[in-house]
């Protein structure tokens, strides 16, 4: 078993993905530090704000459209990949163009005149952080990137749905030949990122981030492969970087049990109230603030209370089994229905300090 099997078992015997709402953060994240790759300065925080609340972060207007126009591609393109419809050159300038719907820019050739903005491929020559060596030869994109299209749908094809080694290596791949085709003026990184985890997504495993913490690497393990020509050393990055991902959620998932297991152990031994259902302090800390709102998300009853998201969500899971909580509607627009008035203390020791 390679290590990433191993890890990726232990990420979802954990529950890690049954979390509430983990779908829609863990896009988030993807978001922010591909943005962030790229030189945004939003943060996950912010992003969730901006795309759940529509609050500004105060950032600059194309640092957020940045982030927002990638979010809806990546809704657009996870669709996309539920279908299990085939990849076309149509398909990725019209996800391009989504990408770069608010922040591309219009071009004049001695060719003619292309936008960014529509997800038009590229009709000049670029270089782009390599040294000043440059991409391929405009004239050849078209074809190059039918053949692409050709070899993904191929190979997509010819995977075994459980064979995760493999899935993780062609999302990788095609990652990286995309950039090395370099079809559009903008946005190429985005979009082959964008790409890997559409085809990731298809076949069900957990989708890659490459954190922005790593962008020096990634960029180097880039270059690299293809000075050589060789893209072993951007697929050894890529996959020993996921691992790194997948090793540091666990670890924290873990700390996060260990830390309220504790805080558990301490407010029983404190409580002296009790009630026939026997909500603990951090139940009822919850149970209050939804009480308070019963609009609020998720995000911001872990900012009022101080508690882990695996805290709230097992609070939640809880008081839903006790039937004094329920929820109608979608994660989005729905909200909270509380039931009665139950209470294990009242001076409110379960908030972190």
């Amino acid at each position: 078993m390679s290590r990433l099997t191993e890890i990726l078992e232990e990420y979802k015997g954990l529950g890690i993905p049954d979390q509430i709402d983990y779908d829609k953060l863990y896009l988030y994240s993807i978001i922010t530090h591909s943005t962030a790759v790229e030189g945004s300065t939003v943060t996950e925080i912010e992003n969730r704000l901006l795309f759940d609340e529509g609050i500004s972060p105060g950032k600059s207007l194309t640092e957020q459209f940045m982030n927002l126009d990638l979010k809806r591609a990546y809704e657009e393109a996870f669709i996309w990949a539920e279908q299990h419809r085939d990849y076309s050159v149509e398909l990725l300038c019209r996800l391009s163009g989504m990408v770069m719907k608010n922040t591309g820019s219009e071009y004049k050739t001695m060719v003619g005149n292309f936008s960014s903005a529509n997800g038009d491929l590229r009709l000049l020559n670029v270089t782009a952080g390599r040294g000043g060596k440059s991409y391929m030869s405009y004239q050849k994109v078209p074809q190059r990137l039918e053949d692409f299209c050709s070899w993904l749908n191929t190979q997509r094809k010819s995977i075994a749905s459980r064979d995760t080694d493999r899935v993780y290596e062609l999302s990788f791949m095609a990652h990286y030949n995309l950039v090395y085709i370099h079809p559009w003026a903008d946005g190429n990184g985005r979009m082959s990122r964008l790409v890997m985890n559409m085809i990731q997504m298809e076949f069900g495993v957990v989708p890659s981030i490459v954190k922005k913490e790593s962008r020096e690497e990634y960029i180097k393990s880039l270059a690299e492969s293809q000075d050589k020509g060789e893209a072993a050393f951007f697929l050894e990055f890529m996959l020993r970087h996921h691992v790194q991902n997948l090793e540091e959620a666990v670890s924290e998932y873990k700390k996060s049990i260990d830390d309220d297991t504790l805080n558990l152990k301490n407010d029983t031994l404190n409580d002296t109230k009790n009630d026939t259902l026997n909500l603990s302090a951090k139940e009822t800390v919850v149970y209050d603030v939804i009480k308070e709102d019963n609009y609020i998300s998720i995000e911001m009853i872990m900012a009022k209370t101080g508690f882990s998201r695996p805290t709230v969500t097992r609070a939640i899971s809880t008081l839903k089994k006790k039937q004094v909580l329920d929820r109608i509607g979608s994660k989005k627009n729905g909200h909270w229905i509380v039931k009665g008035d139950y209470h294990v203390r009242t001076d409110r020791s379960a908030f972190k300090k």
